[in-house]
């Protein structure tokens, strides 16, 4: 009898794994507490630590109205020009503070793209962002500088339990695309000199809405 080739074993053992169902080698794998100490700093405090470490600049806000005050007070700092937001709710809440612009036309000379976001990741200073939003896909991207708007009751403590909270949100029916933006756009890639805005926004800003007392 003709020895099996390397390669006829491998596709054995291949069909095989296909057949018979393995069981979990690390099955407290998705058990966060088990691999990350829990901090005894407020959510917002976590996540305005880890933000600030990969450049992105985080504005609290004690509620909606100082925001406004902030976000008007910031874009005529920066003179922030060419400002797009197509998020109606997000419309209504900024009107009067800043000039922007509510359709694509002239997206191409987009500078400044104000959105909402899903959650806000605390342990990673992360945000998740969605397609599920009228801002899309594109809000987030290609505009040089992104301004993200958001409550404190949308702080979580790690990603698990922010998609835990997105499934819980759209019950189990998820967007077409969820994305985690940690800081501005980077890379290194060129003699390892790092660069922000290479494929994505160079500034971030956050400005985070303090809704407990609401």
């Amino acid at each position: 009898m003709q020895e099996a080739t390397p390669k006829e074993r491998m596709l054995k053992k291949i069909r095989k794994a296909l057949i018979e169902k393995a069981e979990n080698p690390f099955p407290k794998f998705e058990d966060t507490e088990a691999i990350f100490a829990s901090s005894p700093e407020l959510l917002e405090i976590q996540f305005a630590e880890a933000f600030n470490k990969v450049n992105g600049q985080f504005i609290y806000c004690e509620d909606e109205k100082d925001f406004l005050l902030q976000l008007k007070s910031i874009a005529q700092d920066k003179k922030w020009t060419n400002i797009f937001c197509w998020e109606k709710e997000l419309q209504g809440l900024i009107k009067n503070q800043v000039s922007y612009q509510t359709t694509d036309y002239e997206f191409i000379n987009a500078v400044v793209g104000i959105t909402t976001c899903e959650a806000l990741i605390a342990r990673t200073g992360s945000i998740l962002i969605s397609s599920g939003s009228a801002a899309g896909r594109r809000l987030s991207i290609y505009p040089s500088i992104h301004v993200v708007v958001a409550y404190t009751s949308q702080l979580k403590n790690d990603t698990i339990d922010a998609i835990q909270f997105m499934n819980e949100k759209y019950q189990g029916q998820l967007p077409s695309l969820m994305s985690v933006v940690a800081g501005p756009s980077r890379t290194a890639d060129i003699e390892k000199t790092l660069v922000l805005g290479a494929h994505g926004p160079r500034e971030l800003f956050l400005f985070l809405i303090d809704d407990t007392q609401a």
